[in-house]
């Protein structure tokens, strides 16, 4: 019983990144025996094999603190703790690009999957989630954008969404790194569709760069589909992105960013309101869906207007039901419809509570569930 004890408390140190050793030495040896036998059990053929792959199975990494580049399994700095683990049956594509690593694999229960630097981008199963309401909430919440921008998204799921709606002349994307369409349009073609939009106009680069040199007032909506806020996309989670975001719309225009999950980061999302409520004049909420492949299930999405007319988020002036051919433009939609998007901003006590620290007053009985009002002070 006590061999048992030490080798339980070995192998909690390894999966909490506590084993020095393991972190120091990638060999066999310093791995506890026990995790050498689970890790054995099932032989990993060429065809999964990957350092997210252990045994069939992904999961996210935990980058050593000590040695850059070393993983460890069963964790990760954004949700310490805990990862989501996905069976995979093949390997289809995994090469690092000039700004980080693309893996795509064919799982057992959720399809093909995107990751990025380990984290798991999108699934087949379940992308329409994301995709359709980090589009539809901003878009039908305002009377026949034209104009709209996106930042990020080299999937083409936005782009896929925004088609959806007729009113719309201009769709710009500013995609930083070109592998991940061309990884898109190779494997995900029910995204990538977006891309054969004859009003999409992609540029190639960074998108702070980019919205340096829009003309003040150009867009209507910008929508920033961003990775987790590290690497590249650390810079559109901070004051000056937003400030660059807010100059580039119409007045009464609207910026609909992810917005990562309450569940893991409400001292985040404080800190993306309160610079918002600084920088965009008119009202700023936050909204939510489920997305069982992201951490903890769940994932928020920060949507902000800018000074000019008023914009009611909670009930739609552009209903997606009332746009003809949208239900069922390229493919049904899924997800989305007017209820889901009123109910996305109906918020547990808890966030209103720890997102409403920062909050000045409070909010009347005809507002938003978590309207945000205060004098204020990121990331993502």
């Amino acid at each position: 019983m006590a061999g048992d004890a030490g080798r339980d408390l070995e192998c909690q140190k390894v999966m909490d990144g506590k084993g020095s050793d393991y972190c120091n030495n990638d060999s066999e040896g310093t791995i506890p025996s026990c995790c050498l036998k689970a890790r054995a059990s099932v032989p990993e053929s060429e065809a999964t094999c990957h350092s997210t792959v252990v045994s069939g199975w992904f999961s996210e990494p935990r980058l050593c603190s000590d040695k850059v580049g070393k993983r460890l399994y069963f964790n990760n700095p954004m949700w310490p703790g805990e990862a989501h683990s996905l069976g995979v049956k093949q390997i289809l594509f995994q090469e690092k690009s000039k700004y980080q690593e693309v893996l795509v694999f064919e799982s057992a229960t959720y399809g093909k999957v995107l990751v990025l630097d380990g984290i798991v981008q999108l699934t087949e199963k379940d992308e329409c989630a994301y995709q359709e309401m980090i589009a539809h909430l901003p878009l039908c919440s305002i009377e026949s954008p034209k104009n709209v921008l996106v930042v990020g998204g080299g999937d083409g799921g936005v782009l896929r969404e925004i088609s959806r709606h007729s009113s719309v002349e201009l769709i710009d994307i500013c995609e930083i790194d070109e592998m991940v369409i061309d990884v898109s349009k190779k494997f995900f073609p029910q995204l990538s569709v977006g891309f054969e939009d004859p009003r999409v106009q992609l540029h190639i680069g960074d998108a702070a760069e980019f919205l340096r040199h829009v003309p003040q007032g150009k867009y209507d909506a910008i929508i920033v589909d961003s990775s987790d806020p590290v690497g590249p996309a650390q810079e559109l989670v901070e004051q000056p992105f937003f400030e660059s975001v807010a100059r580039a719309l119409k007045p009464g225009g609207v910026l609909c960013s992810m917005a990562e999950s309450m569940w893991l980061h409400t001292h985040l999302i404080q800190d993306m309101v309160s610079i918002c409520r600084e920088t965009f004049k008119g009202s700023v909420h936050y909204a939510w869906a489920s997305v069982p492949t992201y951490p903890s299930g769940v994932i928020g999405f920060l949507i902000c207007s800018t000074e000019g007319p008023p914009v009611d988020f909670l009930h739609p002036i552009n209903p997606i039901e009332k746009i003809e051919g949208a239900l069922k433009h390229e493919r049904e939609i899924r997800f989305y419809n007017t209820e889901v998007h009123t109910a996305a901003f109906a918020l547990p006590s808890f966030v209103k509570r720890e997102v409403g620290a920062l909050r000045g007053s409070s909010t009347s009985a005809k507002s938003a569930p978590m309207s945000w009002s205060f004098q204020p002070r990121l990331i993502l």
